[in-house]
C-alpha cells in the first residue's frame, strides 16, 4: 500500500501561484502513476493533471498552460505547481496513486482578494 500526505495549499490572491506537495510512502512509486484531482464545494471531484511514472504528463483544460505536474522518484513526492490562480481554482487539492487506487487528505487551495 501507499500513503499519501499532501502539503503547500493556503490563501493566495488572484494571479498568484502555489506548490503544492504530495509524499509518497509505501509501494513502488517510481513505477507508479501519480494525479492531483480537486474538487469543490457542490462539485464533483475532477481530474487537475496527472503524469506517468516515465514523466508524461496530461492537464485538464481548465488548468492547461497554468499548472505545471512533475515528480522527483528520489524523493518519492509529486509537485503541481499552479501560476495565474483564479478564483475559480478554489478548491481542496487532492493526490492520487493510481497503482494503488489511494488518495491523500487533500489540502486547501482558496484564491481570494
Amino acid at each position: 500500500q501507499v500513503q499519501l500526505v499532501e502539503s503547500g495549499g493556503g490563501l493566495v490572491e488572484p494571479g498568484g501561484s502555489l506548490r503544492l506537495s504530495c509524499a509518497a510512502s509505501g509501494g513502488f512509486f517510481s513505477i507508479d502513476r501519480m494525479g492531483w484531482y480537486r474538487q469543490a464545494p457542490g462539485k464533483e471531484r475532477e481530474l487537475v493533471a496527472d503524469i506517468s511514472s516515465g514523466g508524461l504528463t496530461h492537464y485538464g483544460d481548465s488548468v492547461q498552460g497554468r499548472f505545471t505536474i512533475s515528480r522527483e522518484n528520489a524523493k518519492r513526492t509529486v509537485y503541481l505547481q499552479m501560476n495565474s490562480l483564479k478564483p475559480e481554482d478554489t478548491a481542496v487539492y487532492y493526490c492520487k496513486s493510481f497503482l494503488y487506487d489511494s488518495w491523500g487528505q487533500g489540502t486547501q487551495v482558496t484564491v481570494s482578494s
